[in-house]
């Protein structure tokens, strides 16, 4: 089966676009974010006569408040990600509509998650404003993906967010922040079956293309909070505490979504289709083992600090 180029893509797929928009407008839920932020806790800061922050003001944990940053600043980056999708998508159609439908709703999650933060005294803001100018200062860049890789790409990532938000707010044992991210982990749970719906479109369209996408990004897949000051440091210590591992990514994000797609029983496909699909077939099973690894090896380091604790 031939490849086809991005405009025959956009206009093959053009109708699958539209048909999940109007899905999507009909099942997605109004929400207010203010209803979510405990105003009444809010006090001025040092500049209004207030009190600066001090650590002891948060009622969240290390671990909490690095996977709270790492999490709105990942949901700061908003104007970089509506950049790439209209790249990628245009402003015509189905898909221009999707677009800003898509970015207008994402907004929301980045200024209720900081107006949370801030009214709680959370984090210190100080640190979490140079934080956001810098990874909005050096912002996401895609790396010209094609169309498809796009689709793939946000498939996993927005499942990835949605995920993490979800632990992030049972990590934080704070009823508050946990309904927050629920809401808004909520969006981005649609969000993710809306691209996931176009993939699957575009096996039926053209398998052996789509496979290849697939495979690319299952392979070299990166969160986009991976430009975030401290990340790597971060990510570590949110998966010591199993808020995002590669457990979770293996077993919630990448296995359901390729058995959602019926992956392993596509059939017709070329020998390129068939080589893409073996290579991924590969990279999760690597995936897997990495994953039993860590696990193993946080495993141990806990039963090593509990005999210290018990000694």
């Amino acid at each position: 089966m031939a490849t086809l180029d991005t405009t025959q893509l956009l206009a093959a797929l053009e109708p699958v676009v539209e048909e999940n928009l109007n899905r999507h407008i009909g099942v997605a839920q109004e929400w207010m974010p203010h209803e979510y932020v405990p105003w009444s806790l809010g006090r001025d800061f040092k500049e209004l006569g207030g009190e600066p922050w001090s650590v002891d003001q948060s009622q969240l944990s290390p671990i909490a408040r690095t996977a709270l940053e790492v999490n709105l600043l990942t949901e700061d980056n908003l104007p970089s990600y509506h950049r790439e999708i209209d790249r990628a998508f245009g402003r015509e159609s189905a898909w221009g509509e999707w677009v800003n439908r898509w970015t207008a709703e994402e907004g929301r999650h980045a200024f209720c998650i900081r107006d949370y933060l801030l009214v709680t005294r959370g984090v210190d803001p100080d640190e979490l404003e140079r934080a956001r100018m810098d990874t909005m200062t050096t912002g996401y860049d895609s790396g010209d993906k094609s169309l498809l890789s796009v689709c793939a790409y946000v498939t996993f990532q927005e499942l990835a967010t949605r995920v993490s938000h979800r632990n992030t707010g049972r990590y934080a044992d704070e009823p508050i922040a946990e309904k927050l991210l629920t809401r808004v982990a909520k969006d981005e749970n649609l969000h993710m079956i809306f691209y996931r719906n176009l993939i699957q479109a575009a096996l039926e369209l053209s398998p052996n293309q789509t496979m290849r996408a697939i495979t690319d990004e299952v392979k070299e897949f990166q969160m986009p909070g991976s430009i975030i000051p401290g990340f790597g440091r971060k990510a570590v210590q949110m998966a010591m505490a199993g808020i995002y591992d590669l457990r979770i990514h293996h077993d919630d994000i990448v296995a359901p979504i390729l058995r959602q797609w019926g992956i392993w029983d596509l059939e017709g496909l070329d020998a390129d289709g068939e080589q893409a699909r073996d290579e991924l077939a590969t990279a999760v099973g690597a995936l897997d083992a990495e994953a039993t690894r860590f696990v193993e090896k946080r495993e141990a380091r806990a039963a090593k600090l509990a005999a210290r604790q018990n000694a």
